[in-house]
């Protein structure tokens, strides 16, 4: 299908709640706000004080929830997520939160990123006699902690975090508290927000999530980022920070900004709307074009496209419609209709297409099968001329820190030149925007320092697990 073939596959959100009533129902909606960051599976754990509840399955946030569901989640704290596999099988026994009993009390745990060391760490323990329960890289961190000879719980915790490499943004909660930290490069976002109390007899509501656009829907403001290397914890004391590492050369996902977060988030201290903006403007200046009008592969290419029509004063027009009600579907038609999968989810507006000559904008591309076929559509449509310019240089690399982006080999960016690229999706030109427009667009240097190794093959971790892991000839580990 068209969502899994030829696009990068979203990574995971999680949310988490303290001192609300209705803590479940918030999670529930903040998972719905990040619904586009995981669709394999969702789960939500809740604590009354006493005992810690779960429940999760695989789908769709709201075909897993509803109102009789969520009344089985009681009490005040919650955390919850939405599940994409980077690394473990797509299956219920992966889906999380991750809730275990053991010695350091009742835990649940979820997990946004990608360990690079996971597999090492898992062989030792096995070794030593642990049992795991699924094949997530996420169990590793609850083992860890598990076997810490630390005497309490954010000590252990702490200790635990200082073992794993590679990328982390993690919620976590015992009966009456959460947890949340990121990696001390601070590759993946987390951000924290408030819901001020309706009056003094109780406490303001404290919440996390992977993306601000939740803090939206529940009500909630943004206050500031967890900072990398940093472990918050609140509970009945209060708001408490520590360090459980030093900051590393900050790494944070440029791709947050090029693709995953939606444009109405605020993510490593960076309006994402602002940032795919400046994508589409810096892309319209480095690859200017004779066109008649500026039409988005939807959704993500939406915003570059604004900015690049902005830039060029060329017009924007939606020339294809996304449908957005698609799903997973396995049904085709007898006789085969050609580029089936793409017409499900995309068709051209004739009637603005027809004799045009058409820049095309989008966020990126993977095999180049898609964007093939999207070109071939609409030329069908009548378009005169087809100019594809991509919002971002062109992907090499796999990534090691919680994207699935295919391996080398299969990424066409790292075997055909832009113009064999051309060539081969059948458009009239095409143009990727350059690595130092990307970081320009995006603010490096002004808010934070970024990732760029699936555009360079060059890794801020050393990898652990180079056996398992199995970079491409010709990928600098580092």
């Amino acid at each position: 299908m068209f969502s899994s073939e030829d696009k990068f596959r979203e990574e995971c959100g999680v949310v988490a709640v303290y001192a609300n009533p209705e803590a479940s129902k918030l999670a529930y909606l903040g998972l719905h706000a990040l619904q586009h960051r995981g669709q394999e599976s969702a789960g939500i754990a809740s604590s009354d004080g006493n005992t810690v509840f779960v429940h999760k399955a695989m789908g769709l946030v709201m075909d897993i929830f509803d109102e009789e569901t969520l009344l089985r989640l009681p009490g005040s704290i919650a955390i919850g997520h939405n599940r994409y596999s980077t690394t473990g099988d797509s299956a219920l026994l992966n889906a999380q939160p991750i809730r275990v009993d053991c010695n350091k009390g009742m835990i649940a745990l979820a997990h946004n990123g990608n360990l690079v060391n996971a597999n090492e760490i898992r062989s030792r323990l096995e070794k030593a006699g642990s049992i795991f329960q699924t094949t997530s890289d996420t169990e590793v961190i609850v083992h860890l902690i598990a076997q810490s000879r630390e005497q309490t719980l954010p000590d252990a915790i702490a200790d635990a975090l200082r073992r794993i490499e590679g990328a982390f943004s993690l919620v976590m909660m015992t009966r009456d508290r959460i947890f949340a930290a990121r990696d001390p490069r601070g590759f993946r976002p987390l951000a924290m927000g408030r819901i001020p109390a309706p009056d003094s007899t109780r406490a303001d509501t404290i919440v996390f999530a992977s993306e601000s656009c939740a803090f939206d829907l529940i009500g909630a403001t943004f206050e500031r980022d967890v900072k990398p290397g940093e472990m918050v914890i609140v509970g009945p004391e209060g708001v408490h920070s520590r360090y459980f590492a030093e900051q590393k050369k900050q790494s944070a996902c440029i791709f947050e900004h090029v693709y995953f977060s939606r444009p109405d988030s605020r993510i490593f201290g960076r309006s994402v709307q602002l940032s795919r903006d400046l994508l589409g403007r810096q892309l319209a200046r480095e690859a200017p074009v004779n066109a008649d009008i500026v039409v988005p592969v939807p959704d993500s290419g939406v915003t570059a496209a604004l900015g690049f029509a902005s830039e060029s004063g060329i017009e924007f027009r939606f020339g294809l419609i996304r449908n957005h009600y698609v799903g997973r579907t396995f049904i085709e038609p007898e006789q085969r209709v050609r580029d089936f999968g793409v017409k499900l989810k995309l068709n051209p507006v004739r009637s603005l297409l027809d004799g045009q000559r058409v820049v095309l904008i989008d966020d990126s591309i993977v095999r180049g099968t898609t964007s093939r076929k999207i070109v071939r559509m609409v030329r069908d449509a009548g378009a005169r001329e087809v100019h594809l310019r991509i919002s971002c240089p062109p992907t090499i690399s796999p990534c090691y820190y919680g994207v699935d982006i295919p391996t080398k080999d299969q990424l066409i960016g790292a075997n055909k030149s832009v113009e064999q690229i051309r060539e081969y999706i059948g458009a009239d030109s095409l143009a990727y925007l350059s690595l130092d427009g990307m970081r320009v667009a995006c603010g490096e240097g002004e808010t934070t320092a970024y990732c760029t190794a699936c555009y360079t093959g060059h890794y801020p971790t050393e990898f652990v697990d180079v056996k398992d892991i199995k970079p491409a000839a010709g990928l600098v580990v580092k």
